[in-house]
């Protein structure tokens, strides 16, 4: 595998795993496909972009025409599907860009695969798609698909249209699942981010409910890892979930970050709780342990005292990215203009 196009490099997720290819194999280019949202974060690969083996494309994952193009002229060994609207509470407000993005963009980049014939194809997505859990049990590959959100609708919206490409077409692709994902980089819209970036300023920590909800946490370079252990090594037609094995109630984990920055209980608020909450998410791993010889190296408290650690000394980045002032390293990198293609090779 030498050239891979990586869709929403630019996100959380996804610039993790641009950083952690290209700092493991000498040998492989990415091509990064981003809309630039208001997740998507060029700073997030400021460090790379002058790698000759990176290069930088601004577009849409729904935009057929730009899509072919850029598929047909790159000869592609693989695509990594990141690109996706992702927040649940944003996805209540107003569901269109979800299905926008996440299942017409999904059948175009499939669409377009298919054409060019490129011979491997992974698609990004969510154990939200399984639903809700009660006290006990996993998701495992095989728990039936029942999404409870407008988001977690789309993403297994997406997820059936690459499993008919497969069943219909032979289509050579592979989906990975995975928990919640926590480290350096995520948009602090999300919990942990948020609340971290909260606590330091002194205000309030938004707490749905009772915080009763339980979730399961995955370093973003485990599930890097896994992603790419998929890509190498996983089967056409398959199915692999990702998870943290840390099962934490909401509660919990807000008085932990309170605690680990020194922060009083005062700080947290409960709030009404969101719509539709799912109450517990799961990973049963054992499928990815088995065929891929994947398991997850981070213990959770030491990833996150890490994650703590660098919002910590990157008050910076959480400020610029708070004020929207982030977007102005476009502009001055690129001219601000869409589709614009900076190439170092």
């Amino acid at each position: 595998m030498q050239s891979i196009l990586v869709t929403g490099g630019c996100g959380f997720i996804g610039a993790n795993f641009v950083r952690w290819m290209l700092g493991t194999d000498s040998s492989l280019r990415i091509t990064n496909l981003d809309k630039l949202t208001y997740a998507g974060n060029l700073e997030n690969l400021k460090e790379i972009e002058n790698d000759p083996r990176y290069r930088f494309v601004r577009g849409d994952i729904a935009d057929p025409a730009a899509v072919d193009q850029l598929i047909a002229e790159g000869r592609f060994h693989a695509v990594v599907n990141f690109a996706a609207e992702s927040h649940v509470d944003r996805s209540i407000l107003d569901s269109t860009p979800f299905i926008t993005t996440n299942v017409m963009g999904t059948q175009v980049l499939l669409d377009a695969c298919r054409r060019h014939r490129v011979p491997r194809y992974l698609q990004v997505s969510t154990d939200e798609v399984y639903g809700s859990l009660g006290d006990e049990g996993f998701f495992t590959e095989e728990t039936p698909l029942a999404p409870n959100s407008p988001y977690s609708a789309s993403k297994a919206s997406a997820d059936m249209l690459v499993r008919a490409a497969v069943h219909t077409f032979g289509f050579p692709a592979i989906i990975t699942r995975c928990s919640n994902n926590y480290g350096p980089y995520q948009f602090p819209e999300k919990l942990i981010p948020l609340f971290i970036s909260n606590a330091l300023q002194g205000q309030s920590l938004p707490v749905y409910g009772q915080g009763t909800n339980v979730r399961d946490w995955i370093h973003v370079l485990d599930h890097c890892r896994g992603i790419e252990a998929a890509l190498r090594q996983g089967q056409a037609g398959e199915v692999y979930n990702f998870g943290g094995e840390s099962e934490l109630r909401n509660i919990d984990l807000t008085k932990r970050l309170l605690k680990a920055l020194g922060k009083p209980e005062s700080l947290i608020r409960y709030v009404e709780d969101r719509p539709g909450h799912d109450q517990r998410y799961a990973i049963d791993c054992t499928k990815a342990k088995r065929e891929l010889g994947w398991t997850p190296q981070y213990r959770f408290e030491d990833g996150l005292a890490e994650t703590i650690a660098w919002y910590q000394n990157h008050a910076d980045w959480i400020a610029r990215v708070r004020s929207g002032a982030y977007r102005d390293y476009y502009e001055s990198q690129y001219g601000g203009r869409l589709g614009a293609d900076k190439t170092r090779a």
